[in-house]
């Protein structure tokens, strides 16, 4: 259910896809780099396709329904001019994708969702297509306002497949710094920092296209040269255990599952490991991002 501007992005977008990752992959042989490994590209392509697959399924419905019922209830019109429509559209589609993110990787019960993006131990272009399989049954939520504001819903959906057309480009190691771009966009570096698992770079670097939201709003953390803190480890804190097709997708909802049925808790425990941060624990068994950096600085990590 594509629209002609999404199958036409998907065009342009696959012959590039092709060549870049194929680069990558001459870079990575040359340099004798680990950057690949068979059974990792296969489950970034597996989890794609599952995406995918409830994303087409789950389309119709949020797209043509929901977004579109705010749309036909707006309480503004389109902008006129469309290079400012486009514009102001790009800019408040991003926004709105770096809080998304953000309570994917703040709220325990999306983070199960979200954490098969985060479990690949590698960095490397198709790591970018290791999607979080079951994102597409909540993501349009945080699109209603856009719809809302004037904006179409097949616009939206456009947009929004650009801007991680994007995101998945900037998945490699092969890039280092990216000069001004730096400053505004989210650039190879700046996601670099996001895939660690080195306790300073836990949940920062937020956003798909621009990086400017996350220096807004206290997210941001720059790559850190050698000299001044560890190299990058990509990957989960603590690594599965099991790496079947099934677990790979829902290890963390039996993670919840174990957390909800300790004896003894009270409802606000309870509450906690279900919509608190990941690594909440009741008796410090499991740490957050915000304790494991804290236990980095005094040493005790």
């Amino acid at each position: 259910m594509g629209t002609a501007r999404e199958q036409l992005l998907i065009l342009i977008s696959t012959p590039i896809y092709i060549i870049v990752i194929g680069l990558e992959l001459f870079l990575s042989h040359l340099h004798h780099q680990k950057s690949y490994t068979w059974k990792d590209t296969i489950q970034n392509i597996y989890l794609m396709l599952l995406n995918a697959g409830i994303d087409l399924l789950f389309r119709g419905i949020y797209l043509f329904f929901i977004l579109s019922f705010f749309f036909d209830h707006r309480i503004a019109e389109p902008i006129a001019n469309p290079w400012i429509y486009w514009i102001v559209l790009l800019v408040f589609e991003d926004f709105m994708y770096y809080w998304l993110h953000r309570v994917d990787h703040v709220v325990r019960l999306f983070w199960a969702t979200h954490v098969t993006h985060h479990s690949s131990p590698q960095f490397n272009l198709t790591v970018g297509f290791r999607s979080s399989v079951m994102e597409p049954l909540y993501r349009f939520i945080y699109f209603i306002p856009i719809a809302w504001l004037g904006f179409q819903p097949i616009d939206i959906a456009f947009i929004y497949a650009a801007t991680q057309t994007w995101g998945i480009l900037v998945h490699t190691e092969k890039i280092n710094k990216a000069g001004i771009l730096e400053y505004f966009l989210v650039t190879p570096s700046h996601h670099r920092v996001h895939h660690g698992s080195n306790p300073k770079y836990l949940d920062k670097n937020m956003g798909m296209f621009l990086i400017i939201w996350d220096k807004m709003f206290g997210t941001f953390q720059p790559e850190l040269p050698a000299e001044e803190y560890q190299p990058i480890k990509y990957g989960l804190t603590k690594p599965l255990e099991k790496e079947d097709p099934l677990n790979l997708v829902v290890h963390e909802w039996k993670n919840i599952g174990k957390d909800l049925s300790k004896k003894g808790l009270t409802f606000r425990q309870r509450w906690n490991y279900l919509f608190g941060p990941p690594g909440w624990s009741h008796d410090g068994s499991t740490h957050t991002s915000d304790e494991m950096r804290k236990m980095e600085k005094e040493g005790k990590l």
